[in-house]
């Protein structure tokens, strides 16, 4: 049957390559989505398919339990991979937008590795890869709310790692720059319901960022197709010695190595020229 791995966040993007990709190479893929209709898309392919939302803390607990009750009670590697944006500028995000957004990215998060780690600790192995992003390194305009979440997710995986240092369970992290995926038409509902960008000090500026958002401007620039990500995670998952940290396109490679070298000032210059 393979080894077995859970999957949030398959219904397209970085997530539906991981399952579709990891299942060619024999692993047993619960292909997790937040939506029942995507979950059963997957099922129609052949897939294990709970419903699994990060803000339902129920749905993380019975999901789980699904896993678990098709394995025999074993997992050997989880992808945490779901997450959304909320763009825009950070003085015109509500408590409410942060506090959501947060749910998802890293509370959700959280709870589902806890609930795992005590199977991993018994059955004596596991892997743990948590998909953060460039942004998780370096902030850049109009992204705070996912910049916080997702800094936020690398601090808790490191230390997470440290902790985990002779258990058998192996922790990492996979950090991509552009790539192809729905995050940005995605994010189109989490700024209506929340950006007043009509009555921003910046309401001027918005013009881009609403550009980018509903105009199909093709691939951005260095993009890469999600296929390149489940490269580092088939790494992340089956190498005998797993890196604490995989870049993945050029800006991300770029952005740590600058992030690294240069004066935090002179960072927020280059960013800021874009």
């Amino acid at each position: 049957m393979g080894q077995s791995i859970l999957i949030t966040g398959c219904s397209s993007g970085i997530g539906l390559d991981a399952a579709r990709g990891l299942r060619a190479r024999g692993w047993r893929v619960f292909a997790s989505c937040r939506q029942q209709a995507d979950c059963d898309l997957l099922r129609a392919e052949g897939f294990d398919s709970p419903r699994l939302d990060y803000a339902d803390e129920a749905s993380i607990e019975t999901a789980l339990a699904q896993v678990l009750e098709a394995t025999g009670g074993t997992l050997d590697a989880l992808y945490n991979n779901g997450a959304f944006a909320c763009p825009g500028a950070v003085e015109d995000l509500p408590r409410g937008a942060l506090r959501e957004i947060f749910e998802t990215n890293l509370f959700g998060t959280h709870d589902l590795t806890r609930r795992v780690i005590p199977v991993m600790r018994a059955q004596g192995h596991g892997r743990i890869v948590n998909c953060s992003s460039v942004l998780g390194l370096v902030g850049m305009k109009w992204r705070g709310a996912y910049v916080s979440t997702k800094f936020a997710l690398e601090g808790l995986t490191d230390v997470l790692r440290i902790e985990m240092q002779g258990t058998g369970i192996s922790i990492s992290l996979i950090e991509p720059g552009p790539v192809t995926s729905r995050i940005r038409t995605n994010a189109i509902a989490h700024f209506e319901k929340w950006i007043d960008w009509e009555n921003s000090a910046r309401a001027a500026e918005y013009t881009g960022l609403r550009g980018r958002l509903y105009e199909d401007r093709g691939p951005d620039r260095f993009e890469l197709p999600a296929s390149a990500v489940t490269k580092k995670l088939i790494h992340a998952l089956e190498s005998p010695r797993p890196r604490a940290r995989y870049y993945v396109t050029t800006p991300t490679h770029l952005m740590g190595f600058l992030r690294r070298v240069l004066p935090t000032r002179a960072l927020d210059w280059l960013i800021a020229k874009g």
